[in-house]
């Protein structure tokens, strides 16, 4: 035991005495949040839109006035030919033209059905589906205000009707820094763990100081023991601040056990450690363990549901993401924040991740060679 403490104090000062270390471990990781957080937003503001009002008449005018009130649409002007409208789009200066056809609102005095086109700028398809939705909802909002209109002697004469009322659980006002903030505390917290120890051990590769100690009667247990505590504990005071700073600056509800969610995120580091420590173990230089840390961070982040929900994706990436330990992470960390989820709910991933947590360390531990 003493071994081991030695060798946690050796790495702590090891720590200490890099000034670049410490910002690097703490500062720019908090940095990163706030520009994170407010930068990847999914929510749609000031969608540029153009009219081609082919109709000119005061239903058509009623329907581009929709568009104009809306929070999410920007009125960027009127074109004049189909023509004029695909220059827009092709030159990025509009994301969406809406077409009014001629005859729009006789058709709809007389009851016919009518169509009205949108031509919205595909090149990022996700902008493009949220503003084809939002652009749908505005258009059924004003078909339903015409068909009160057409039906209201019916509604006088006492003829009930449907009122649709809706909530949003967990998240009320859809603020979307609720969401993204616990996603963003996983990145860092496993930035903080992995990366940067897996560096450190291969830093010390090179400079020599891991033949000097293995040299010594050190076993393999003690020196692993050695190197990881000092990022798991570092890691730990991460989330905590991350988690202070979301609630304070970001209102993030912890509805569930702060408790619960420390202990998840201990059995989680120990899972990434090891397999950052098994990187370095295979890995000569600093360069080499960062080309593979970059392929495995880079893989398990988008997989891991903190942009698009993890039931979007294929099949077959649902089956890899059971070896995702950042898409059990990511998982957890909402329920917990955001549901107040008890550890009823999370203690399959619990089971799953002490079963990473073993395999990694063991992989490690064997992969490591000792040569005294």
């Amino acid at each position: 035991m003493r071994t081991i403490i030695v060798l946690i104090r050796k790495e702590f000062t090891q720590i200490l005495r890099n000034r670049i270390m410490i910002p690097a471990m703490i500062v720019a990781p908090l940095i990163q949040m706030f520009i994170l957080v407010y930068a990847a937003n999914m929510n749609m503001r000031d969608i540029d839109f153009s009219i081609l009002d082919e109709d000119g008449t005061t239903t058509s005018a009623k329907l581009a006035a929709r568009f104009s009130s809306s929070p999410f649409f920007s009125n960027s002007g009127s074109v004049f030919s189909l023509e004029e409208a695909e220059n827009l789009l092709r030159e990025d200066k509009a994301d969406i033209v809406i077409h009014i056809p001629p005859g729009f609102e006789s058709k709809i005095d007389n009851r016919e059905k009518t169509s009205v086109q949108f031509l919205i700028n595909g090149i990022n398809s996700a902008s493009a589906v949220l503003t084809s939705a939002y652009s749908q909802n505005i258009l059924l909002d004003f078909n339903r205000s015409i068909l009160a209109e057409f039906s209201r002697p019916v509604a006088a004469s006492g003829m009930g009707s449907i009122d649709l009322s809706y909530s949003h659980w967990y998240n009320p006002e859809l603020d979307f820094k609720i969401f993204m903030v616990p996603g963003i505390l996983v990145i860092l917290v496993t930035l903080v763990g992995w990366l940067l120890m897996s560096l450190n051990v291969v830093r010390e590769k090179e400079l020599g100081t891991t033949e000097q100690i293995n040299v010594t009667p050190i076993k393999k247990y003690q020196f692993i023991i050695g190197k990881l505590i000092p990022f798991w504990i570092l890691a730990i005071i991460e989330l905590g601040i991350g988690l202070m700073l979301g609630k304070i600056i970001f209102n993030v509800p912890i509805l569930g056990s702060v408790g619960l969610l420390v202990g998840f995120t201990a059995v989680y580091l120990v899972t990434v450690l090891g397999f950052g420590l098994f990187i370095a173990a295979i890995s000569d230089t600093q360069q080499q363990v960062m080309f593979i840390n970059f392929f495995f961070v880079l893989v398990f982040i988008l997989m891991s549901g903190i942009f698009t929900p993890v039931e979007s994706i294929p099949g077959w990436a649902v089956a890899f993401n059971t070896i995702n330990p950042l898409a059990y992470f990511m998982r957890v960390i909402r329920m917990i924040l955001l549901k107040g989820a008890g550890f009823a709910d999370v203690w399959k991933d619990f089971a799953s991740m002490a079963v990473f947590g073993v395999a990694m360390i063991t992989l490690a531990v064997r992969s490591y060679r000792k040569r005294a």
